[in-house]
């Protein structure tokens, strides 16, 4: 199969993600029975997806997302876009049907024979039709759906699927939901959504869904911003779901860093790297160990001081361990009229933590959410809500932080603030003002109103 030079594309070196698959990408499939799994596509390699067949991953290299190919032998063959037929209604029904083992004479070896003896998939389907006992007196919409149940099971065909978050969080939930703790894609979009993630923000993520909430916010900033994330681990934790969405990892180095809970103290004292001294001797493998951790303490420095620099976009939270002591520890650094979220599979955590926060005058309006979900099957004539659907997807708090500072001054009314501006921009002709009559006529006017509010108070507190 031919493939198209898409490597040195202008737009491919400038985004934040490739735009075709390349060597060394984790590439999702989906499989003709509406499965999606990840595949490795390295160079000169093959990929097996089992009874599907096999082909050469430098088919793939190059292309880009969304195509659907045919295993002919170990090549592929891309495959024209399929359109939706209408079904036409006939009079026929399913209720004389009776679904035995007699209804399809052609048994499993001859199946397999057919299998074997490299025939289309299409061939061995038609085979199907034309020997079953009760396929006439089927219904047209029982008919497309025995077509599918059987192009399910003998095609050779699969697509790749563009490494999206919506895409990647679907394939998650429906591989292993409690990995990335319920968070279905519809979830996901309010928790960035509260968060206000957008490029160029900073925000502060504490993810132990596998990685689902880093990767969702970088592809949100799209290279620009600052993101630092919070885990249990010494070195940077290798993120499960960040390896479908194929970064840059040249541009994921530049907007994120990663810090555990003990580096993320203020009192810690991170250790020194050794000092390379001139003495002979030193091998060349030890110079460069410890350029490295050189190279290490650095950026740890450097992530320490932006953390504690504070004035963040939000704090995201999707975390196991106790969420008050969280709030405790880095809610400082977020910044005033930042937004908290807070994600939990479970409603009991988050509001106990509402109650708690209720009280606190550094939280404006804490409030619980659960969405809800419901797929639809969008086909001609045939349009209605899926039979199976989840239960949930998890729990979101979300609140404001605000300063508490009891000697903030009140702010006058604005209709007052309006006149003054307007007189002190107009002026009177005959008597210009300067800048330091307005500020003292503007202090008189406080005070007089400071003292009417007091005179009120005291006739207030007068007995009858």
């Amino acid at each position: 199969m031919d493939t198209p030079d898409y490597e040195n594309s202008p737009s491919t070196l400038n985004s934040f993600k490739e735009t075709t698959i390349q060597s060394g990408h984790t590439v999702l499939l989906r499989l003709p029975n509406g499965e999606t799994k990840g595949f490795k596509v390295e160079k000169d390699a093959t990929v097996s997806i089992g009874r599907v067949g096999s082909f050469r991953a430098n088919e793939l290299i190059g292309q880009p997302y969304g195509l659907t190919y045919e295993i002919q032998g170990k090549e592929l063959a891309v495959q024209p876009p399929r359109t939706l037929q209408e079904v036409e209604e006939t009079d026929a029904t399913n209720e004389l049907i009776n679904d035995d083992e007699f209804v399809q004479p052609l048994t499993l070896d001859e199946i397999e024979a057919l299998k074997n003896s490299g025939i289309h998939a299409s061939e061995i389907i038609k085979a199907q039709i034309e020997q079953h006992a009760n396929y006439s007196l089927k219904t047209e919409y029982s008919k497309e759906k025995y077509r599918q149940r059987k192009e399910a099971k003998y095609s050779k065909t699969f697509s790749t699927v563009e490494p999206t978050i919506y895409n990647v969080c679907d394939h998650w939930f429906k591989k292993d939901q409690n990995r990335i703790r319920d968070i279905r894609p519809d979830t996901l979009s309010q928790i960035l959504n509260l968060a206000n993630v957008r490029p160029g923000g900073r925000y502060i993520v504490v993810d132990e869904a596998s990685g689902l909430l880093v990767s969702a916010i970088l592809e949100r900033l799209g290279g620009e911003g600052r993101l630092i994330s919070i885990c249990d681990v010494d070195s940077p934790p290798a993120y499960p779901v960040m390896t479908l969405m194929n970064f840059r990892k040249d541009v994921v180095t530049k907007i994120h860093s990663s810090l555990n809970w003990a580096t993320a103290q203020e009192d810690y004292t991170p250790a020194l790297p050794q000092e390379l001294s001139s003495e002979a001797g030193k091998s060349d493998r030890h110079r460069i160990r410890l350029d490295k951790r050189k190279i290490a303490a650095d950026t740890l420095t450097n992530a320490r001081e932006e953390l504690f620099a504070g004035e963040y976009d939000a704090l995201v939270i999707a975390s196991d361990y106790d969420l008050l002591d969280i709030l405790e520890n880095l809610v400082p650094y977020v910044a005033g009229s930042g937004s908290v979220v807070v994600q939990s599979p479970f409603s009991q955590p988050l509001t106990e933590l509402q109650s708690k926060l209720r009280f606190n005058p550094n939280y404006l309006a804490p409030s619980i959410t659960e969405s809800w979900l419901r797929r639809y099957q969008v086909l001609p004539g045939r349009t209605h809500p899926t039979m199976n659907a989840s239960g949930s997807g998890g729990f979101l708090l979300h609140a404001i932080k605000v300063y508490d500072d009891p000697n903030a001054s009140r702010v006058p009314s604005h209709r007052q603030s309006k006149r003054r501006k307007k007189e002190a921009n107009e002026g009177d002709s005959s008597t210009p003002q300067t800048l330091e009559s307005y500020d003292a006529r503007e202090l008189e006017e406080e005070d007089v109103m400071v003292a009417d509010e007091e005179g009120q108070t005291s006739e207030m507190e007068q007995p009858s």
